[in-house]
């Protein structure tokens, strides 16, 4: 259904009720409605515009005799049509403004704080995908963690400094991990990760390569896991902000489920990666997504982009889908739009 398909006084009762709903989070009944508001209607007219709604799929009661709140449908055609988006206050401007702009700090140690900020000030959990290392590399090492992997420290020329975690081929020494990185650092001074692994790939098939086998296998695991969407970095931050929005035990188990999504990453990077595709704020709620469907949340996100406006990563706020709508999405794409101009 469109907006347009309302009438103008189904419009406004379905208008107050969600907006109403956003605000308390509990179902909105039509005396309410009579008493709160200045639409000159009685109860028994009100429950019969929302009884229509309720058939069009835009509102549910949750029990019997409660009354209405928005379906997902309904928060989605809300969101579409009839939000009135605000706007930051000079003094949210300025707070987002010194906290990612502050001198002598790392890009990613910038997105961490952004993150957290965005955290704080939505009363939700801040993320943020970061973009891979593509631009010339200066050094790499290599650092061992318990079982069969490794963190990878890459520092890049123009002093960013990213951290990931690698598989190991099984019983590899830590002086392989060593001869590794001396390796690397000897070839890889000025180029990017692609230009030095196609570097070092053509060595070995050529036997070429001064390493051992172990040190070979080494380049070509590291390498290689650099490689995929699945390894950018992610940063999630102020996930106690949804516990503290919960009103009951199911809400609890719903954003526990959302945790243990979160912990697995892979449909949140996918996720992420659709913002990539376009410019501006998307929002994604509920159910649009098998995430938020399990965990009854939305998301609020914003792409940035590079100095050649490559879109190379995003930055958002998770939240139960009765979030202040009109106050984030502003926030969100300030805050993208801070990041984008320090990441150039």
């Amino acid at each position: 259904m469109m907006i347009d398909e309302l009438n103008q006084r189904s419009r406004e009762i379905f208008r107050r009720i969600v907006e109403t709903y956003l605000e308390n989070g509990t179902p909105v009944g039509s005396q309410t409605l009579a008493r709160t508001t200045d639409l000159g209607l009685s109860p028994a007219s009100i429950r019969n515009v929302m009884a229509q709604l309720e058939a069009a799929g835009l509102l549910y009661a949750p029990h019997a005799s409660a009354g209405r709140m928005p379906t997902n449908t309904g928060l989605r055609l809300f969101v579409d049509g009839l939000l009135e988006v605000g706007d930051l206050t000079r003094e949210e401007r300025d707070t987002i403004d010194s906290h990612c702009t502050a001198a002598g700090r790392s890009f990613e140690d910038v997105l961490g704080e952004a993150t957290a900020l965005l955290s704080g000030l939505s009363k939700g959990a801040g993320l943020v995908l970061a973009p891979k290392a593509d631009a010339p590399l200066r050094h790499i090492e290599f650092v061992p963690l318990q079982g069969d992997r490794a963190l990878v420290v890459i520092v890049t020329e123009s002093g960013l400094v990213e951290n990931r975690v690698i598989d190991l081929p099984i019983g590899l020494p830590p002086s392989a991990l060593v001869q590794a990185g001396n390796y690397l650092n000897a070839r890889l001074s000025g180029r990017t990760i692609d230009e030095t692994r196609a570097e070092i790939l053509a060595e070995i098939d050529q036997h070429r390569a001064e390493l051992d086998a172990l040190s070979a296998r080494v380049v070509e695991a590291g390498l290689a896991t650099w490689g995929g969407d699945s390894q950018d970095t992610l940063i999630v931050r102020g996930q106690a902000n949804l516990l503290n929005n919960v009103q009951a035990l199911e809400d609890l188990e719903h954003i526990r489920k959302l945790f243990e999504a979160l912990d697995t990453k892979n449909e949140l990077i996918q996720l992420l990666d659709l913002s990539r595709q376009a410019e501006g704020v998307r929002i994604f709620i509920g159910a649009e997504n098998s995430l938020f469907g399990l965990s009854g949340s939305s998301l609020i996100i914003a792409p940035y982009a590079n100095r050649n406006e490559n879109i190379v990563g995003a930055i958002g706020v998770i939240g139960p889908m009765r979030m202040n709508y009109a106050k984030i999405i502003p926030m969100v794409d300030y805050t993208a739009k801070i990041i984008g101009r320090i990441l150039n």
